[in-house]
């Protein structure tokens, strides 16, 4: 039986709206997929260099381990982010806390987590200090792990390249024991 006019132009027509809404359902897919992002997850990772240690430290806002005296890059966290391609003027804030004698309490005469030990902690915590640093990231070919290096003086290094440290390529070699210095650069 033939079709009315009235029928074929509205069948057209469901057709027609159907297919601009495929196109639009792929248009927004493909928006969706705006290619690589800018940003990676990247670990986060430490090296103490001093005699301290570094109870702990955020940089840019993502945590890392602790880290005992002379100690690093055996723990990571996740995750921080870095730009995929490095770009001049990118910069890391680092927030750290520092106990200046880490090993005190193990010669202390009170019975661990006691009253009097407890006590004797919060004195011991008054002497931590706390830091912020904003230092620059040196260039990288291919972003990778977050490595804070914690330096006497209480300076900071960080790097956000796919070198490990040791590896000439590296920008801070530094031995993982370095004496404080008797007076600090200004």
């Amino acid at each position: 039986m033939p079709r009315s006019l009235t029928d074929r132009v509205v069948r057209r027509l469901f057709e027609g709206a159907r297919g601009v809404l495929l196109l639009a359902g792929l248009v927004v897919l493909a928006a969706c997929n705006g290619g690589p992002s800018k940003m990676l997850a990247a670990p986060v990772t430490g090296y103490n260099h001093t005699s301290a240690a570094i109870n702990r430290f955020t940089v840019n806002d993502a945590g890392g381990p602790n880290l005992g005296p002379h100690q690093g890059g055996g723990k990571q966290s996740c995750c921080g982010s870095v730009p995929r391609t490095w770009r001049p003027g990118l910069t890391a804030v680092v927030v750290w806390e520092k106990d200046p004698d880490p090993y005190s309490y193990g010669e202390w005469t009170e019975r661990p987590y006691s009253d009097a030990w407890a006590k004797r902690m919060e004195e011991h915590k008054r002497h931590y200090s706390h830091h912020k640093a904003v230092v620059d990231i040196p260039k990288y070919d291919i972003a990778g792990t977050l490595k804070v290096h914690f330096l006497p003086c209480d300076q900071v290094r960080v790097s956000a390249d796919n070198v490990k440290p040791g590896d000439p390529r590296y920008p801070y070699n530094y031995p993982i024991n370095m004496p404080e210095p008797n007076v600090c650069p200004e």
